[in-house]
């Protein structure tokens, strides 16, 4: 497996090559670039600019494998207002399309939210509409679609999670399963199992209920929360799992904030049994 590290993991104010440079540094093997509102790569990005970053990965010693946007959440791709799920939409596509020129293999999506406005029924008929639609630009783009669960009020067990990728029924439509997300309502190896070859990419986070369920405040440092780090390694192992793993540690600390990168790779090589 790749080990790697999200974009939002390091401080404020990196360039994406001191990102790479710094991931490089202590011991990842890749990194999660994102699209952004503003920066290096936005939505107004052209493929052609992307070859930039490919060729800094290359003379760095990193990977490619996984793009994210955070874009989704202003701009989701389901939801009841249409000017804002059209662009959203657009966002997906044009993030499928740099995606692919960073050599990426997965890019990940959040569909939407369910709200008192926006029900439950209607989101995930439309999710199965919309990227069933979107399946065709990942499948032109060559990258997959990793949906992901991410406290949205949608998709909140592993059978529907399972469900609804089986009744899209697209070979560039799958999982993005972060181990963390799932602590406060369920067990990730269970997840792991159930969703199976439908993960295309697994973020690594950890959660301490005891801190409070529906907080942010509940994620922690890698190994000091209640992810069963034993567990999910057996049943990503049982699965045939062998893609990226990337740890999206965020926010990063207030203070000396390089030490979340280093203290992150090595707990992930502990996770992983390189150490």
């Amino acid at each position: 497996m790749l080990k790697s590290i999200s974009f939002w993991s390091f401080p404020d104010g990196l360039c994406i090559e001191e990102r790479m440079k710094m991931a490089k540094r202590y011991g990842y093997d890749a990194i999660e670039l994102t699209v952004e509102a503003e920066g290096e790569i936005t939505p107004e990005s052209t493929p052609e600019e992307m070859s930039t970053f490919v060729e800094m990965a290359h003379e760095i010693g990193l990977e490619l494998p996984t793009v994210a946007t955070g874009l989704g959440w202003e701009f989701p791709a389901i939801g009841p207002d249409p000017e804002v799920t059209a662009k959203g939409r657009e966002i997906i596509r044009t993030s499928l399309r740099l995606a692919a020129a960073l050599g990426a293999e997965t890019f990940l999506v959040v569909p939407g939210t369910v709200t008192a406005d926006y029900p439950y029924d209607r989101a995930y008929n439309d999710c199965l509409e919309v990227m069933s639609a979107l399946a065709r630009d990942a499948q032109d783009a060559g990258v997959y679609i990793g949906l992901e669960y991410v406290w949205n009020k949608f998709l909140l067990s592993p059978l529907e999670f399972a469900r609804i990728i089986d009744e899209i029924g697209e070979d560039y439509v799958g999982a993005y399963f972060d181990v963390g997300n799932v602590i406060p309502n369920g067990y990730p190896e269970q997840w792991i199992r159930i969703l199976g070859d439908r993960i295309k990419a697994i973020h690594f986070k950890d959660f301490r209920e005891s801190i409070g369920t529906g907080t942010f405040d509940g994620f922690v440092d890698l190994l000091e929360g209640d992810v069963p780090w034993a567990a999910v390694m057996d049943a990503i192992d049982e699965i045939g799992y062998d893609g990226p793993v990337t740890a999206e540690m965020m926010p990063p600390y207030p203070h000396h904030p390089e030490r979340l990168i280093e203290a992150t790779s090595k707990s992930m090589d502990a996770i992983l049994g390189r150490s």
